[in-house]
């Protein structure tokens, strides 16, 4: 999304006043607003991921409780990324029509009243219901902060505003599989979802109190035509279209490793304590550098060539992990999580580079395939995983990034095919 024209400045929230004023009132560091906008999408990214990922470290506790094989136990952390894939767009053009602050405000609320039903599901089915209308609750963030902090605050600090944001992603990521594997291990699965939606709901409260009201936001008519049209253009661009595949690829690995990685570690060979078992999702802070290094790489080496080198690193890792010691599957592990947040952060940026129009809706589709890919990942990875072990998910991943290799070539091949014809031109 990019930053606004400014706009004049009201004490109402969503204020619909398009007058061009003297002075660029945009929040900016050192301001009080600017301030509390940052802790409070900080407090969203908590409340949101905490909850997406709640039942991912909880999966072998879920398994042995409820009787589940490790696939049917995975679709409880599919169906959360399911849900939030398919309502990524509806979301953004409620956003677009109602406003950024109602939409974030209902989604992050909506979503933590249904946490506070989920330890009180009397099986796997409801639990998973559950789970898919949670993850549709969820979509309004993701859909709409970028597009709030981009209209609220200055450019020349939007970077920092950002990456904030994205630190409150990560920690809740980690946050919500550590918190509730850890409950979960120490009293049950129930006890480890209410601790979760328990420090959820603290977060979207926070998240209430705290939002300045949007000044700069004016409401547009929900166009189900337009909206239409602009995904047509985009899922005609061959570019966006690789770069949704690639972000689809890296999530699949992400998701079948995870959903795995607890079964892994409590049993043969290693035979961990749950509680530790839970703990390696501590790992998911590797992340926060690699998406940082992620754009330098880019810088150095060409997108591709970043793509390449996290492709690389990726494969590598879980090739490594493959080892029956312990020292190979945690290294393996690290590895696999900094060549995906690596190639994460280098194909979702490149989709704002290339989208010329409707950069809202192309960065959509591509949050879309990423969670698309989480939850067919997860699922396929866990189905492997139970009918031949931990090589059956790392095979899973394996052929991601084959396939992720396959999809960087072709883009090379173009690109080389399309300087000779400007050449010979």
């Amino acid at each position: 999304m990019q930053p606004s024209h400014t706009r004049a400045s009201a004490p109402a929230p969503d204020a619909t006043a398009a007058t061009v004023p003297t002075v660029d009132d945009r929040h900016r560091p050192g301001q009080r607003d600017f301030r509390r906008a940052n802790l409070a999408l900080f407090a969203a990214g908590i409340a949101t991921f905490v909850l997406l990922y709640s039942t991912q470290g909880l999966l072998p506790i879920l398994s042995a409780d409820l009787d589940l094989t490790p696939g049917k136990a995975s679709w409880t952390a599919s169906a959360a990324t399911l849900g939030l894939a398919l309502g990524l767009l509806p979301a953004s053009a409620l956003s677009d029509r109602f406003g950024r602050t109602a939409v974030m405000t209902a989604s992050t609320l909506a979503a933590s009243a249904l946490a506070v039903a989920l330890p009180f599901a009397p099986g796997l089915t409801t639990l998973v219901a559950l789970r898919v209308l949670q993850g549709a609750a969820l979509a309004g963030l993701p859909a709409t902060a970028m597009a709030y902090l981009a209209e609220e605050v200055h450019p020349s600090a939007l970077a920092s505003a950002m990456g904030l944001y994205v630190a409150g992603n990560s920690i809740g990521g980690m946050g919500g599989r550590l918190l509730s594997g850890w409950t979960a291990a120490a009293l049950g699965w129930r006890w480890g979802l209410a601790a979760s939606a328990v420090l959820a709901l603290l977060a979207a409260l926070a998240f209430r109190l705290l939002i300045p009201a949007a000044r700069h936001f004016a409401p547009a008519p929900v166009d189900a035509r337009a909206l239409a049209r602009t995904v047509g253009r985009h899922l005609r661009n061959p570019l966006l279209v690789r770069l949704y595949a690639l972000g689809m690829l890296f999530m699949a690995v992400f998701g079948a490793v995870y959903n795995t990685v607890g079964y892994r570690l409590i049993s043969a060979p290693f035979h961990l304590p749950e509680s530790v078992a839970a703990s390696i999702f501590v790992v998911y802070l590797v992340g926060t550098g690699t998406s940082a290094a992620a754009g330098r790489l880019s810088r150095r080496l060409g997108r591709r060539g970043a793509l390449y080198v996290s492709i690389g690193v990726t494969a590598a890792g879980l090739l490594l992990s493959l080892a029956d010691s312990l020292a190979c599957a945690l290294l393996g592990l690290v590895l696999i999580t900094a060549g995906f947040f690596a190639g994460h952060a280098t194909a979702s940026s490149a989709v704002g580079r290339t989208a010329t129009e409707g950069r809202a809706q192309a960065s959509a589709l591509y949050l879309i395939a990423y969670y698309l890919g989480n939850s067919l990942g997860g699922t396929l990875g866990a189905d492997a995983y139970h009918a031949t072990g931990w090589p059956g998910a790392a095979t899973v991943g394996l052929t991601a990034m084959a396939l992720a290799a396959a999809v960087t070539l072709y883009a090379s091949r173009q690109a080389q095919l399309m300087r000779r014809a400007v050449a010979d031109a």
